[in-house]
């Protein structure tokens, strides 16, 4: 046996990441790694540049690629400008992806009109399915008609206000292993979004919901990223609970994302406004990456000290960078992985912790008058 070379299981154990020799056999028949050579025994030998192959394809796994794109990466000729080249295979890829999201997206709403319907468009509604099975929809006198059919059911909604409780429990995945202000939680963001998927994105620490009671129900300080995410919070829930709202970005100009990246780069101030946050207090940042970064680096270093973090910043490379680094800060969080977020989230989600401890009565406006706990 070559002393150069190692065995399948001396490859998986160079390479790590959960790699095993069941997924190496898998990958040699999908050509995601050549067939090796074989040593008089039979045994599969493999070199160093087997070991390289096979972690840049656990290192794209991890990073959410699937299977077949990843093949499509790896065809990248090693003696051309790999730069150049990656960077038109991910350019396709990501065309590719994005179709076929565009396409389950338009399936997925099809389907949502359907399940998402209340009881009182039930009637109307097996009328339509009844009729759909009859339907050649591949010919376009069926597609005529299937248009007929939904603007029948359509027609329904006219009747009735929206029932997005009793739509929601059709629509979204089983929530029952979940605590009961984790699925408020929840069903608020995904109505804030209109977005049923985004619950595969949602993810909060374990201890995310005592941290942010205990700290509401102490008056913490409420510390936001801009101006926009603080006319979005509840004031008068947090108001009777003696929390304080603190801007970082206090500038009433600055309402997107775009604006409050660059302006906090732009200006110290804030960023050394956000070193002196008191200990205990709720981040909540909605728009810009940056803020989220500093917070991170802020817990890293010491700095800050935090009950809880809501970060759902918007970006397409640092927002999810830094929603990677708050869950590994050791620290209650909220976030949205990957590039979902906005302010409306953000101040959603901090609603609903508040709304957890507050009931809302017919009017609550008369809570400015009362005393904090």
């Amino acid at each position: 046996m070559n002393a150069n070379c190692l065995t399948i299981k001396e490859l998986t154990d160079a390479v790590g990441g959960g790699l095993t020799p069941r997924m190496v056999r898998h990958y040699h028949q999908l050509g995601l790694l050549p067939q090796p050579v074989r040593s008089r025994s039979n045994y599969r030998l493999y070199t160093k540049k087997d070991v390289l192959r096979l972690q840049r394809i656990v290192a794209l796994k991890q990073q959410g690629f699937q299977l077949n794109h990843i093949r499509n990466i790896l065809e990248v000729e090693p003696e051309a400008d790999t730069t150049i080249n990656l960077m038109g295979q991910l350019q396709q890829q990501y065309r590719a992806v994005m179709q076929q999201i565009s396409q389950l997206r338009q399936t997925a709403s099809a389907l949502e009109g359907l399940l998402g319907r209340d009881r009182h468009c039930q009637i109307i509604q097996a009328e339509v399915l009844a009729q759909l099975k009859l339907l050649d929809v591949e010919t376009q006198a069926g597609l005529g008609g299937l248009e007929n059919l939904w603007s029948g059911l359509d027609a329904e909604i006219h009747t009735h206000s929206e029932a997005f409780t009793e739509s929601l429990q059709r629509l979204l995945p089983d929530l029952s292993h979940r605590s009961e202000i984790e699925q408020h939680l929840i069903y608020q963001l995904v109505l804030a979004s209109g977005d049923v998927s985004l619950v595969s994105f949602i993810k909060l620490s374990r201890d995310a919901i005592k941290a942010s009671r205990e700290a509401l129900s102490s008056s913490c300080q409420i510390v936001v990223d801009t101006q926009t995410v603080a006319a979005a919070l509840d004031q008068t829930r947090l108001l009777h609970l003696g929390c304080q709202i603190e801007t970082l970005i206090d500038n009433p100009h600055i309402t997107t994302a775009t604006e409050a990246e660059l302006a906090f780069w732009q200006h110290r101030e804030w960023r050394e406004k956000l070193q002196q946050v008191s200990q205990g207090c709720v981040l909540v940042v909605g728009y810009a990456p940056s803020v989220l970064l500093e917070v991170c680096e802020a817990i890293s270093n010491q700095k800050i000290q935090p009950a809880l973090v809501i970060g759902m910043p918007i970006g397409f490379s640092h927002a999810p960078a830094a929603k990677r680094q708050l869950m590994q800060q050791g620290i209650p969080f909220i976030t949205v992985e990957g590039t979902l977020g906005g302010g409306a989230l953000a101040a959603t989600a901090l609603n609903a912790l508040v709304e957890s401890l507050i009931d809302k009565p017919d009017c609550h406006c008369y809570l400015k008058d009362v005393e904090p706990f």
